[in-house]
């Protein structure tokens, strides 16, 4: 299934079942966030291979999650501030650039992959999780945990472990669940962090 939605071209690795919280000020994503509040759209979270977040249209990976906003509200400093929810991912198969610089894609949904149960292997990376997790303010806190299920948990360790954005695009578009637990595994020894 093929959809048109509009790209929010970011710094930020986003997956399904994460939260991003963002400060919303160039006319281009004020219009678009106007847009999606009004006919309940989507938004294409995909994040920046070369450019920057303001400006020029930037080049971006091809694999990004599509969002729905979650909760808005204008900010003390005049921005507006909204809570993107990610909801599935989703594979760019062309893009348009319109005059206000938003770039609109036809993309096609990813399909998810059947759920699959933490190991006990893995259930350090559980309890480092929890402990980030309550470490941390809304709205990472307003979401239903899924301790028990590896997409939910390997997604939320990238969103919030300091890996490099090649790395994290990296494991967005690893498919497989126990793979990417693996690979944080790797990553965090070589960090002494495990």
């Amino acid at each position: 299934m093929t959809l048109s939605i509009p790209l929010f071209p970011l710094s930020a690795v986003l997956f399904p079942g994460g939260v991003l919280p963002l400060r919303i000020f160039e006319p281009r994503y004020l219009d678009m966030v106007s847009e999606c509040l009004k006919t309940d759209s989507g938004i294409g979270v995909v994040l920046i291979r070369n450019g920057r977040e303001v400006g020029e249209v930037a080049d971006t990976y091809e694999v990004g999650t599509l969002c729905h906003i979650r909760y808005w509200h204008k900010r003390p400093d005049g921005l507006l501030g909204v809570t993107l929810q990610g909801e599935q991912c989703f594979r760019v198969i062309s893009t348009e650039v319109r005059p206000n610089q938003l770039i609109i894609a036809e993309a096609e949904l990813i399909p998810e992959s059947p759920a699959i149960p933490v190991t006990e292997s893995h259930q350090q990376l559980v309890d480092l999780l929890k402990q980030i997790i309550n470490q941390l303010e809304p709205p990472y806190t307003t979401i239903t945990p899924a301790y028990e299920d590896a997409a939910w948990v390997s997604a939320r360790l990238v969103e919030l472990l300091p890996i490099d954005l090649p790395a994290k695009q990296e494991l967005l578009m690893t498919e497989d669940a126990a793979q990417r637990l693996d690979t944080i595994t790797a990553m965090l020894s070589k960090m002494d962090i495990l």
